[in-house]
């Protein structure tokens, strides 16, 4: 299957990387947003040989390709450019959204797949796969169910995008700054069709409640990151909730905890004993609580070479373009497709 990766940014880069690995995929086309990258060999942009692919910022280049699957990994999605790739016959995979979007909020680009006789996919880890397909696949465990939860608990300082982290997370501004700021209203987007996906599945009420909640702790005394020092007062971690409430009851919790390391924090947040990880809960008869290890690096400067779960991120948007060629037109989310897998290592296959 032929495929054109859209942007090379962490995610992007990864997802090369992986395409080149995968026996069933072929890298045909690469989308790049600055004029410095384009004509450029994908290769040299990774920092490897060349790979007889050369990137382009020309997005009417781009939909002229013939290829059957795009990867869309941009920072900040763009529901047109979405729209012309699958009118354009590309299937789409994408990390950005459009996980389990609303009929309203997915029209368009189900009027599109209609057109182009396209599939559109969202899918990654977070939101993605922790905070809905791993809460519904270990429910399938359970009886009665009463409760899901997935969580993120991460240092952001191995998050090597410090413009954002910076800016739009605004990890070392004020308080204020924090809280008023886009971050919660960029994250909910994803994590919200998590919350919605969980309750449809699951059959709890729809009269549901959804809520949100954001809360930051400030440093205490200086602390060293990659985007600069964190001054005492300012913010050095961030946590971010969406719930799912019917009656009294929470039956649905999506989180991800953010830190600058465990030190110096006010409240005085921590990783606990157990450290970063993803975890996954069920509420049922038998209960099942799941911690998932190896989507962190195992330091700060490790993780500014290569993100674990950047790497993870990106694997799952690569494993899942057979099967989203494969299946019939229109928004498809992990409720409508086969069970994805990877595949062995070109050495042992």
């Amino acid at each position: 299957m032929r495929v054109i990766q859209w942007a090379t940014g962490g995610v992007g880069r990864a997802a090369i990387e992986t395409l080149l690995l995968h026996p069933d995929l072929e890298l045909v086309g690469c989308w790049v947003h600055s004029a410095d990258k384009h004509g450029r060999d994908v290769g040299e942009l990774l920092g490897r040989g060349p790979l007889g692919v050369r990137a382009t910022s020309s997005k009417e280049e781009v939909l002229a390709m013939d290829a059957d699957c795009v990867l869309y990994a941009p920072l900040v999605p763009d529901r047109d450019d979405v729209a012309a790739l699958l009118r354009s016959g590309k299937n789409v995979v994408t990390p950005v959204g459009w996980f389990y979007p609303s009929e309203r909020d997915g029209a368009p680009l189900a009027a599109a797949c209609e057109d182009g006789g396209t599939t559109l996919h969202g899918t990654g880890i977070n939101p993605g796969g922790i905070t809905e397909l791993h809460p519904l696949m270990f429910s399938a465990l359970s009886s009665a169910v009463t409760f899901v939860r997935g969580e993120e608990f991460s240092d952001i300082r191995t998050y090597d995008a410090p413009d954002v982290v910076r800016h739009i997370m605004m990890f070392g501004g004020l308080p204020e700054e924090a809280m008023g700021g886009p971050m919660l209203k960029l994250l909910s987007g994803g994590f919200r069709q998590s919350v919605r996906m969980c309750l449809d599945a699951l059959g709890f009420s729809a009269d549901a409640e959804l809520r949100t909640s954001q809360e930051v702790a400030v440093a205490t005394a200086p602390i060293d990151s990659p985007i600069g020092t964190i001054e005492p007062g300012r913010v050095a971690g961030q946590r971010f909730v969406w719930e799912a409430v019917v009656g009294d009851r929470v039956v649905v919790r999506v989180a991800v905890n953010w830190l600058m390391g465990e030190e110096h924090l006010d409240p005085p947040w921590s990783f606990g004993p157990e450290g970063e990880r993803f975890e996954v809960e069920v509420q049922g008869d038998p209960p099942a609580y799941v911690m998932i290890k190896g989507w962190q690096p195992d330091s700060v400067a490790a993780g500014l070479v290569r993100n674990p779960g950047v790497v993870a991120t990106a694997a799952h948007c690569v494993n899942s373009i057979p099967y989203v060629v494969a299946a019939p037109p229109g928004i498809r989310t992990y409720l409508d497709l086969p069970l994805v897998a990877g595949r062995a290592h070109p050495d042992l296959a």
